[in-house]
């Protein structure tokens, strides 16, 4: 692999989306075209790597409760490939904006004198909802949408109380682990019919939708695993109830 004649000192931080490769933007796919290094999240359908057939691939990979690359070793990579004049392309899952790091990557490479191009992409939230076939925002139930972490810096808790205070949909990522004390936390200011939602795998082969209730949330969170999912808790989700053939445990309090 050489560089390019004139250096480009940028790098493209690139959101991949949920799963499915064909929810990529055009941009994101002509990024990937001409890419010379891609740094690889763990999320990512590995198969976008066959729209980069130009790149070096590098995996550095993220995952809760596993071993996960060191994120000074990823920006430091990504430093030396820009500054070689390489095309770097950071893939992200979801949307790189989104709960990715990607302001404290943004932050460094520009301290490097390293310009940021950013490419946006379907969340997974988003896909959730699609899933689901509900709008996040449905103007009869809600007046917006609340996207949290569960996954904090200190490893403390998001305020439930505050949160369920907003009167929105609550979309919680990285909450599978810490669902029991999710409930516990909403319970104490929402109602236990409230509606909720369990997404595992958005918009891939494997997606499976779970539909319940703020009650039976934990119950159904542990019959489900601990594949990445998606929580949401809102009474925009009752608009899913009718198109479900199959009703999870908690739905009925609901009646």
């Amino acid at each position: 692999m050489s560089p390019v004649d004139s250096p480009l000192r940028e790098v493209v931080l690139l959101s991949a989306g949920p799963g499915d490769l064909e929810l990529l933007t055009l941009k994101a796919v002509k990024a990937l075209a001409v890419a010379q290094v891609l740094l690889l999240d763990e999320l990512v359908d590995p198969e976008i790597t066959a729209l980069a057939p130009q790149a070096r691939v590098i995996r550095v990979g993220k995952r809760g409760g596993c071993r996960s690359t060191p994120q000074d070793f990823i920006c430091r990579l990504m430093r030396r490939y820009a500054l070689q004049g390489l095309r770097v392309v950071r893939v992200k899952g979801g949307e790189a904006l989104m709960f990715g790091r990607a302001g404290e990557e943004i932050a460094f490479l520009r301290r490097a004198g390293i310009g940021v191009r950013i490419i946006n992409g379907v969340s997974a939230a988003f896909a959730a909802a699609a899933a689901l076939g509900v709008s996040l925002t449905h103007r009869g139930h809600c007046h917006g949408v609340t996207f949290i972490t569960a996954h904090t810096h200190d490893d403390g808790e998001p305020d439930w109380a505050a949160l369920a205070a907003t009167g929105t949909t609550l979309a919680i990522y990285m909450g599978v682990r810490r669902i029991a004390a999710i409930s516990a936390g909403l319970l104490k200011c929402l109602p236990v019919q409230t509606p909720a939602a369990l997404v595992f795998d958005a918009s891939r082969p494997s997606e499976r939708v779970t539909l319940t209730t703020l009650g039976g949330l934990l119950e159904t969170a542990t019959l489900a695993g601990q594949a990445p999912g998606v929580i949401l808790v809102g009474s925009a989700l009752a608009e899913a109830w009718p198109a479900m053939e199959v009703l999870q445990p908690g739905l009925q309090a609901m009646g």
